[in-house]
């Protein structure tokens, strides 16, 4: 029975599940939710909290994006070689998802009035994920194997070079990670694929 992924037709949330997908070669199967079908209500009234994304695997029906994403990763294997690796690899995550909290509300909500703050402020805390690379001699955020953080991190990194060219102009780690993560074959190949390059960012139009 295929695994199947309920989203909008945007990365949004649901990219970090992607990439993960992607790069371990797990089959699955998009069902896409327009905006119009969202709005009619039946399809929100089906969601136990009134959210997409939505992860179906056999009988198993998942809801919350970072929920999906732990137990995709317990199943593929890229949560940690153990308990305390499993635990730094949440610290980074949560940190992670700090940003990525942050770029929504300016995306949805303040893009018109704070993007020039907000991009004053970005540096500072690229800076931290910056040191975190140069400590670990393992190329990832935790360990010497890919992890959820890394494909977390990736999609901040990728949106935030949309948003600002320059912003890892600085950041010579980060740039290089960037780099190794964008050459694994898997992502590459789903890079370089239609269904990446067609999907918007956001479902707003803006980026």
């Amino acid at each position: 029975m295929p695994l199947v992924l309920t989203y909008f037709p945007v990365r949004g949330r649901a990219e970090a599940i992607r990439l993960m997908l992607q790069d371990q070669k797990k089959e699955y199967k998009e069902n896409p939710i327009s905006l119009e079908a969202w709005m009619e209500g039946t399809v929100k009234k089906s969601c136990l909290f009134g959210q997409l994304p939505k992860f179906e695997d056999g009988d198993l029906t998942l809801f919350q994006t970072n929920a999906i994403r732990r137990y995709l990763a317990r199943q593929l294997g890229v949560y940690g070689k153990d308990d305390k690796e499993a635990a730094l690899i949440d610290m980074m995550d949560e940190s992670i998802q700090d940003i990525m909290n942050n770029y929504v509300r300016l995306i949805y909500m303040e893009y018109d009035t704070k993007k020039e703050s907000y991009l004053k402020e970005l540096p500072s805390t690229l800076a931290r994920f910056e040191k975190i690379l140069a400590c670990n001699d393992g190329g990832f955020l935790v360990g010497k194997q890919i992890s959820l953080a890394d494909y977390f991190l990736f999609l901040q990194l990728l949106n935030h070079q949309v948003l600002s060219p320059t912003a890892l102009d600085d950041f010579p780690k980060l740039q290089a990670y960037r780099d190794k993560m964008s050459a694994r074959p898997n992502i590459k190949a789903y890079m370089n694929s239609d269904a990446f390059k067609n999907r918007p960012i956001n479902g707003n139009g803006k980026q």
